[in-house]
């Protein structure tokens, strides 16, 4: 098409002498031939007014126009006016001359040219983006049959309303009772205006979709299930083009409910999200510092493992068919290579990242680093366990602490002999399902800490520092349970007796009194000297030593004090990044459901007044009350209502671009 002397390529626009509008007059995106074009025209200055036309530009606004098309229509400086004139053709094709069942075979190049525009100028005009998405949604409503709930969601831009074409398919479950699938949650989550989603959404989309699936399907299992509120569903097309000023463009749906009247289903979304966002806090934070580190040995363990690369996942799974009686030993070099998760140094806060993307994998890690154990180095030994997420507190309490020093101090009586043989193992582990005062969890934590201390026995100079500020009493009472320890195989070695002699002492409790504790413990066998005790050692009555079993958590109840080697440090991470609060996205200042209201209202010029008690009811607002606080509100921005008369009531749409500023 050729005008002018310009070449004009891509289509979509009318060109002739006549086209009359609905409104009356010249249509305002007819380009006439006929009239006068300038030999140059800018189309980077702003020279159209608010309701550009052809037929009333000057001969330099149209040859900016005809310029910009006979560029393809690409320039991102091109005043918005003339976007605005081209899109008036569009939207004069899809809703005036869709009487004409042949215009339907231009619908899908007239969204794909939408969603064109959208990318180069949406950001550039919230009006722009606001009419053309209005528009694609309508395009794409007419293109679909069958429920749109069950198909895959088209990509909108979000503006100040929901798409109706979401609204529908939202209104469609809710009438059918379905449950919502999770791709339609996750894109009315993205879309909606009341939601304004943290920055580890927007940064990290594709991770933050996969997890949100996943939590969804947790939480709702097969899906949230919509009530069918009173709010009835009802689209109004408000034209952009002044050739269609005063048509009345509406679709309306029966019995199908408007859900976005309600709040309560989209904050369920939003609880949900944030959770998500939460977890990918650090990983976003670290794509945001440094994007190439996102995809090596850092990010990997800042990443939920349910997030993990297939083949990494499925190495996981192997590691946990490995879990015999659900634990499994090896060395942490070892677990990162069977993770594939490279071979960059490794420090503290890597060990905890890996300690706690494997806690979201329903594993457990022994040393307890997340609770203050000092982390293993590459070749120590380190322990998993089955622990599902919610046990994942278990090892956090004072009880569980105290029970585990004196396990630690039992494993190092145990190998004082250089002999930590299986029954002595065993005993520990009966001792252990005895404590009745822990929890299950706890006790299975306890029993993978003890897979981990005959591989990594702790030394009593390690442990003076934990002993020293316990009160005098606990103290006594464990080292009393040291003794009752002692003699789980029967048999006080003189290495054994020479180690209680240093418990005694790193406690503070005089030594000399480690061979009467030990006489009276097994009493019922014969007295012996110190000196025959120190070269022979004591053989103890097996009856005497199962009935002092139960000491031992008599003991870890009276310990009340733990000393973490490590201070509990957060996930590594940059500096922390404001997040948009839920008052950002309250237009007018107004509260939820206020603001719900308003959002509905600015959908349509006019509305009945038992469409809206329908819709106040849904909100549980009061009507009329409503109604006079949004209108305060809109006189103290605006000096002007937002809505007048009583049956109907006129909304003035127009104030919907001031609010969006």
């Amino acid at each position: 098409m050729r005008v002018a002397g310009v070449d004009l390529i891509g289509g979509m626009i009318y060109v002739g002498s006549r086209l009359k509008a609905p409104a009356g007059g010249v249509d305002p995106c007819l380009i006439n031939g006929h009239l006068t074009v300038a030999k140059v025209g800018n189309y980077r200055q702003r020279q159209m007014g608010y309701w550009p036309s052809y037929s009333e530009a000057s001969a330099n606004e149209r040859r900016a126009y005809l310029s910009w098309l006979s560029e393809g229509r690409t320039h991102p400086d091109c005043d918005i006016g003339y976007v605005f004139l081209f899109f008036y053709g569009l939207e004069r094709r899809i809703i005036v001359d869709a009487h004409d069942p042949a215009t339907k075979a231009d619908w899908p190049a007239i969204a794909i040219e939408l969603r064109r525009l959208l990318a180069i100028y949406g950001d550039k005009s919230n009006s722009f983006k606001r009419y053309a998405s209005e528009l694609l949604s309508w395009v794409e409503l007419g293109q679909t049959s069958g429920p749109l709930y069950e198909q895959p969601i088209p990509d909108f831009p979000r503006t100040y309303e929901l798409p109706p074409y979401v609204r529908l398919a939202l209104g469609q479950a809710s009438l059918a009772r379905a449950p919502l699938p999770a791709h339609l949650a996750l894109a009315w989550l993205r879309l909606s205006p009341e939601i304004q989603l943290r920055t580890a959404a927007t940064r990290c989309p594709s991770e933050f979709e996969r997890l949100f699936v996943q939590r969804y399907h947790e939480v709702m299992g097969a899906g949230l299930v919509l009530p069918k509120n009173r709010t009835k569903l009802k689209f109004t097309y408000q034209a952009a083009s002044s050739g269609l000023r005063g048509a009345n463009i509406s679709l309306t749906f029966g019995d199908t409910p408007d859900v976005t009247a309600l709040t309560a289903p989209i904050q369920k979304l939003a609880e949900i999200a944030n959770q998500c966002t939460d977890d990918l806090g650090a990983y976003s934070r670290l794509v945001g510092k440094d994007p190439d580190a996102a995809s090596g040995l850092e990010g990997l363990l800042l990443l939920p493992a349910s997030l993990w690369p297939a083949p990494t996942q499925a190495r996981l799974r192997g590691l946990t068919d490995q879990m015999r009686e659900g634990r499994l030993s090896l060395s942490l070099r070892k677990l990162l290579d069977t993770l594939d998760a490279g071979k960059g140094p490794i420090n503290r806060d890597r060990v905890r990242a890996l300690a706690r993307a494997l806690e979201g994998a329903e594993i457990g890690f022994e040393p307890h680093v997340l609770a203050g154990a000092r982390a293993p180095g590459e070749a120590d030994i380190v322990v998993l366990f089955a622990q599902p997420m919610t046990e994942a507190m278990a090892g956090a309490g004072s009880h569980y602490q105290t029970a585990a020093l004196t396990l630690q101090l039992a494993s190092a009586m145990a190998q004082a002999d250089g002999d930590f043989n299986e029954r002595e193992i065993a005993h520990l582990r009966t001792e252990i399902d005895a404590w009745s005062h822990l929890m299950p969890a706890e006790r299975r934590r306890l029993q993978a800490h003890l897979q981990w201390l005959t591989g990594s026995p702790p030394t009593l100079t390690g442990m003076k520092k934990k002993l020293e500020p316990l009160p005098i009493s606990a103290r006594e009472a464990l080292a009393a349970s040291m003794v009752t320890l002692a003699q789980s195989d029967g048999f006080v070695s003189p290495e054994e007796v020479k180690f209680l002699e240093k418990v005694y002492k790193a406690l503070g409790v005089e030594p000399k009194r480690v061979f009467s504790d030990v006489h009276a413990a097994g009493a019922g066998g014969a007295p012996v000297s110190t000196a025959q005790a120190e070269k022979q050692g004591f053989r103890l009555d097996t009856a005497r030593i199962a009935a002092l079993q139960e000491d031992t958590a008599r003991v870890s109840e009276l310990l009340s004090k733990i000393f973490i080697e490590e201070a509990v440090a957060a996930p590594p991470s940059v500096a922390a990044e404001p997040e948009p609060t839920p008052e950002a996205s309250a237009p007018l200042g107004l509260d939820e459901n206020h603001a719900a209201l308003l959002r509905l209202l600015l959908s349509r010029p006019e509305w009945t007044r038992a469409e809206l008690e329908d819709a106040a009811a849904d909100l549980d607002l009061m009507l009329d009350g409503a109604l006079e606080q949004i209108n305060e509100a809109a006189f103290d921005a605006f000096d002007e209502p937002l809505c007048e008369g009583d049956d109907p009531v006129a909304v003035n749409t127009e104030l919907l671009e001031k609010i969006e500023a």
